[in-house]
This record gives C-alpha cells, sequence and structure tokens, in this order.
C-alpha cells in the first residue's frame, strides 16, 4: 500500500485520505466551505502525486458540485479546472465524452457571471482537441456548450459553438431563434446563408445540409425545403448544396451559380471571401491573392482561422443593438494563453 511520511513515521495513505474526507463532510455541514476548497486542492495534490487520476477525478467532480450546489461558484470552477487538469495529465481518453457531459453539467450550474468559468470552458476545449485530434475541440464538447449558452438566452455564443458541433439540427433550431430574436424580417436568409457558407467552409457538408433543411423547414417565414424559396439567397444555398452533394463539382457550374444570384451575395461583402474558399475546396478553383485581413474574433476565432487559412470572417464584436447576423455572431472572450 502507498504510504505518507509523517512525524511519527510512514501511516497508510488510504487512512490520511479518511480523515480529510471526514473533515471534509463536516466542513460541508458547518459551511465552512473555504476550509473545505483547500481540502479538495489538498487531496488533488495528493492524488496526483500517486498518479490515482481516476479516484482523483471522482473526488473533484463531487467537491465541485458540492460546492457549486452550496453557491460556492467561484470554488466549483477552480475544482472544474483541476479536473480538466487531471485529465490532461492522466492523458484519460477512454472516458471522454463522459467526462464532457460532465463538464458540461458543471459550467451548466455556475453562474455566467464567475469569471473562472470562461476559463474552465476554455480549458475544456482545449483538452477536447487534444482528445478528438481537432484543432477546434470534440464536437460533443462544442455541442453541449452550445446547448447551454442557448438555455442561457446568450444566442451569440450558442451560434459560434453550434458551428463547430457537427449539430445541424440544433444549429437550425438555434438560428430560427436567433433570427426572430436578434433579425429583421428582411434579414432571415441571411442569417442561415453565412453559417451555410462557414460550415461548407469547414468541409462539413452533411451538417450544412441538415442546418439549412432543419432552417428552411421550422422558420416560420419560410415553412419549405424545396425551391422555389421566398428570396434568390435561399435558392442560392439550395442549389450550391445539391451541385456539392451530387458530385457535379465543375468550376464552370459553381461560377454560373454565383453570376446568375450575384445581387443576392453582395448583399454581405463577407460571402466573396467564403465562395473563394468554397470554390478551392469543391471545384479546384485556384487561390486567389489575398490581402491583409483581420482575423476573427475570441479565441475560437483564432481557431477556425486555421481552417479559413487567413479568410475573414464576421463573427467580431460590433456595437451592441445591432440586428444584422454579424452583429450577433461573437465568439467567447480571449484568453489566448490557453490555446497556445
Amino acid at each position: 500500500m502507498a504510504t505518507e511520511t509523517t512525524a511519527t513515521g510512514a501511516v497508510p495513505v488510504a487512512r490520511g485520505v479518511s480523515r480529510v474526507l471526514a473533515k471534509l463532510e463536516s466542513s460541508i455541514e458547518t459551511g465552512n466551505y473555504y476550509e473545505a476548497h483547500q481540502m479538495y486542492r489538498m487531496l488533488y495534490f495528493r492524488y496526483l502525486s500517486l498518479r490515482k487520476y481516476e479516484e482523483l477525478l471522482d473526488i473533484l467532480y463531487q467537491g465541485a458540485l458540492t460546492l457549486v450546489n452550496h453557491d460556492q461558484h467561484t470554488s466549483g470552477a477552480d475544482l472544474g479546472l483541476l479536473i480538466v487538469d487531471t485529465l490532461e495529465k492522466g492523458k484519460i481518453t477512454e472516458d471522454a465524452e463522459k467526462w464532457m457531459q460532465k463538464i458540461a453539467l458543471l459550467l451548466s450550474k455556475i453562474l455566467p457571471s464567475v469569471v473562472e468559468r470562461e476559463t474552465l470552458l476554455v480549458k475544456a476545449v482545449k483538452w477536447s482537441a487534444s482528445v478528438s485530434k481537432s484543432q477546434v475541440g470534440h464536437p460533443l464538447m462544442h455541442k453541449l456548450i452550445a446547448q447551454i449558452m442557448w438555455n442561457e438566452d446568450n444566442l451569440a455564443q450558442a451560434r459560434h459553438h453550434f458551428l463547430l458541433s457537427k449539430d445541424g439540427s440544433g444549429c437550425g433550431h438555434m438560428l430560427v431563434q436567433l433570427s426572430q430574436t436578434k433579425g429583421f424580417p428582411s434579414e432571415m436568409d441571411l442569417f442561415i446563408a453565412q453559417v451555410i457558407l462557414q460550415q461548407l467552409c469547414l468541409k462539413e457538408t452533411s451538417t450544412a445540409a441538415e442546418t439549412f433543411a432543419t432552417y428552411t423547414k421550422y422558420h416560420p417565414k419560410i415553412a419549405c425545403t424545396e425551391p422555389p424559396f421566398i428570396t434568390p439567397l435561399l435558392n442560392f444555398i439550395f442549389f450550391l448544396l445539391r451541385t456539392i452533394e451530387a458530385n457535379q463539382r465543375k468550376l464552370i457550374v459553381f461560377r454560373t451559380l454565383c453570376d446568375l444570384y450575384k445581387p443576392s451575395l453582395e448583399r454581405d461583402p463577407s460571402y466573396e471571401k467564403y465562395l473563394q474558399k468554397i470554390g478551392m475546396i469543391f471545384f479546384g478553383a485556384s487561390q486567389p491573392q489575398r490581402p491583409q485581413t483581420e482575423g476573427m474574433g475570441g479565441i475560437f476565432g483564432d481557431l477556425l482561422n486555421q481552417f479559413f487559412q487567413g479568410l475573414d470572417d464576421d463573427l467580431e464584436d460590433e456595437p451592441a443593438g445591432g440586428s444584422h447576423p454579424r452583429a450577433v455572431a461573437g465568439s467567447a472572450p480571449a484568453v489566448k494563453e490557453d490555446l497556445d
């Protein structure tokens, strides 16, 4: 049995841990949450030194939930950070999706105003990226975070995480709400068009098709899934998706489609950059000379830039009160050092 050294000699670790756990329970019962938090951190260092990662994860998770349920949100978030740290140091991959769900539950219980929650969110995405071998994070982690943000009516961040979630149905439903609450009726096609073009830039063709089908079916101003749609831009997106899905990837077809719907595509200057990327990915277009551009706003924008290869994005923050899709497409505040 592993031992710890004390002034009186060697004592089994299990005995020392049992004493700490008993004192922990007493601290919680008497409302001494600071002391309880410190003892959880003590257990963290003790178990980490012994590489007892699974036992440590369970202790930290139950501790985080206990503290948050007693309105100790900052302390609960701190233990959440230790959970992610343990997952990283223990190289936990077998139950990775289970821990993504647990971290998401913890995030949902922590008040959005707690600064440490944002740090926990960023670190969780970074850890999930190492698990999924994806630079932008595991789709499940993004899906769970998107649902949290949606439940909190933070549709701007929900949109951003849905974009990386591969959940076309959820993304489509959220965009319907976003369009109805943040946009003018005349902009309902702009909301879906920008997301579809971004998904195609990420090579998520099936997700883009599902997002479009969901949005057009359930948006009360559209309520159909086949052309003719009520605006030319929706027709363009439909035919672009069909052309890609049918593997009719001739550059002349793509260029003809863009020329035909040019007036509608000029409604948003960002479309040109997305379409250039789509032309290269799916239709063999040559890479245009890129001007100097500003990067996307936020941490996850930095990650997406790696996929767009320098192409601009309209997710950076605009003045409050804007109703255009670009005005509500902000991403999480930057903590860049966490993703270096």
